[in-house]
């Protein structure tokens, strides 16, 4: 059956898709999300998913009546849905507890080299790399891992680096009831290195400074501490 031509020539800035081709698009600060995304459990999404996917290694050609092969489908359907998408889903996001920073400790604190797994939201491959995050406490602190749950659960999704950089910093902010917050990310990306242009060396960094992080003499003690040796 032939696609209407509105599909085929759908539009964004004024280009289409085959003029954008592989260039880099972000729209949104925002996860772009349909209102009735959470409408179906996740046991209906992973079937609807399986079928799918089925259907797409058949077009391919295929032997799903392989054993290596014959599982597949569902494979597939269960890690998108319970791993590597996970963070689409706002019941997966982490419980955050706060705690009265009793030692009154009122220097940066930094979570450096912290590894997580995305995906490209444009080519559905790998983004893989780490971020480092740091706040100033206002009176409360958060739990170390929690911090790193929190990468974790916007890195699940389909991803653009500059997002997911924005979004882990906005939480962060909105949890601990502080603008002193900055965030770096540094991270690879297989739809430039398995694919199109296949650079394997090269790499994305993005970051977020707020608060007293936007003053030089701030930021420059973080990223100093980001790139101090172990």
């Amino acid at each position: 059956m032939r696609q209407n031509a509105t599909s085929l020539n759908t539009q964004l800035n004024g280009l289409t898709i085959e003029e954008i081709g592989d260039e880099h698009i972000g729209t949104s600060y925002d996860t772009p999300l349909k209102a009735d995304a959470f409408d179906m459990d996740d046991e209906l999404k992973m079937n609807l998913i399986e079928d799918k996917f089925r259907e797409i290694m058949e077009i391919m050609g295929l032997d799903l009546t392989d054993d290596s092969l014959s599982g597949t489908p569902r494979r597939v359907a269960k890690m998108y849905i319970k791993e590597i998408f996970s963070g689409l889903n706002p019941a997966n996001k982490p419980k955050v507890a706060l705690f009265d920073n009793k030692y009154k400790y009122d220097e940066m604190l930094v979570e450096k080299d912290i590894t997580f797994y995305s995906n490209c939201e444009h080519h559905f491959v790998p983004i893989i790399g780490k971020a480092h995050v740091a706040y100033i406490s206002n009176g409360q602190v958060i739990g170390l891992s929690k911090i790193n749950r929190i990468v974790d659960y916007y890195a699940k999704r389909p991803q653009v680096q500059e997002r997911l950089t924005v979004q882990i910093a906005n939480e962060l902010k909105e949890i601990l009831g502080t603008e002193d917050v900055a965030v770096v990310i540094d991270a690879e990306h297989l739809c430039v290195s398995s694919r199109g242009v296949k650079d394997v060396n090269s790499s994305t960094v993005t970051a977020q400074f707020h608060g007293r992080f936007k003053e030089e003499s701030t930021r420059n003690e973080f990223l100093g501490y980001i790139h101090q040796k172990k």
